[in-house]
């Protein structure tokens, strides 16, 4: 799977100290509202990946659906960055439920000295350091559709269904149905409350207000009002501009082992977007409400497989400056550390 297949047949055990790093920098991976679900635990030449039921959205998120996908992004990007250190993972997987228990085992890594790193190496370790979550309005300027099939196709190599959406009709669907399901969740007091709890959460996960720019304020009446640099600006009612490129990832069935996968395409295919100066944001809301992810299954994949996510995809001003990155819980949190 992926870039990292290449091994010698050295068996030279994998340092614990590599260990730790191939957890930190797999850690930079996207969340659900970086609430970072995951723990990693090393044993004798390798590292288990569990899912945390304690930080799972339990309004947004009952089935644990974006908890797997998000774990499924830890899981690609421990994989990357072993490579990037001249190590290939063999993973064994083992979801289960969708993560309702305090620490569940989702898959133990193995490790193989790699004859030589890839030649990406050193640019693969840097995507994962660069990658970030721009939540600002994109530029106009349209996403070409063979790029939007260049990154799907990296997260199919990962194992997820993952399909643009170029056609006039789907994409006025697909804005429609986004704009319907932010106004349902906007409505719902729990799933508003649950949300605002994980901005400024603490300094280790949550994200912070000051990359929120503009945001959407949940008014009582469920209606959004856009700021920009702390001012309140016109909106125009939509959550997708024309112009934004979008990637509806999907799956064949609906279970942990399947959302683990569109976790792992989700991250190849943001890493990829990072090297072509992309952001990219992802709309997991019309995915949460059942109505409009029924609506999104048949009126834009036409029946073909159960959508898990939708991506938007989008040119940044170049002369934006670099947002502040959003915090990362320690390493030793993350391990298990210093616990009885």
């Amino acid at each position: 799977m992926g870039e990292n297949s290449t091994a010698s047949t050295e068996t030279f055990r994998i340092p614990d100290a590599a260990l730790r790093r191939i957890v930190e920098l797999a850690c930079l991976a996207p969340s659900i509202h970086n609430t970072q679900p995951w723990a990693w635990r090393i044993g004798a030449g390798t590292l288990d990946l569990y899912a945390d039921g304690d930080r799972r959205l339990t309004h947004a998120d009952p089935d644990g659906r974006n908890l797997m996908i998000s774990c499924g992004a830890v899981l690609q990007h421990a994989q990357v960055a072993a490579a990037g250190l001249g190590w290939a993972a063999e993973v064994e997987r083992s979801p289960h439920n969708g993560a309702h228990d305090h620490l569940e085992l989702l898959a133990r890594l193995r490790f193989r000295r790699l004859a030589k790193p890839p030649k990406a190496a050193a640019r693969d370790l840097r995507l994962l350091a660069e990658r970030c979550t721009d939540r600002r309005r994109f530029t106009s300027w349209p996403v070409p559709a063979d790029l939007l099939q260049d990154l799907a196709a990296r997260a199919v190599e990962w194992g997820s269904g993952a399909t643009p959406v170029t056609g006039v009709a789907e994409l006025f669907t697909a804005g429609i149905l986004v704009g319907r399901a932010f106004d349902r969740e906007a409505a719902d007091p729990l799933l508003a409350g649950e949300q605002r709890r994980w901005v400024d959460h603490s300094d280790a996960d949550g994200v912070p207000s000051t990359v929120l720019p503009p945001h959407y304020a949940a008014q009582p009446s469920g209606t959004r009002i856009r700021f920009e640099d702390g001012q309140p600006v016109p909106d125009t009612g939509r959550e997708i501009e024309p112009g934004d490129g979008l990637i509806l990832l999907w799956s064949r069935h609906d279970d942990a082992a399947a959302w683990l996968r569109v976790g792992e395409g989700l991250a190849a295919l943001w890493l990829e977007a990072t090297r072509q100066r992309l952001a990219v944001v992802p709309l997991s809301q019309v995915i949460e409400v059942p109505e409009t992810r029924a609506d999104l299954r048949y009126q834009v994949l036409g029946g073909a497989g159960i959508p898990q996510l939708m991506i938007r995809i989008g040119w940044q001003a170049i002369s934006r400056s670099q947002l502040p990155r959003t915090p990362r819980r320690p390493i030793a949190d993350v391990l298990g550390e210093g616990r009885g």
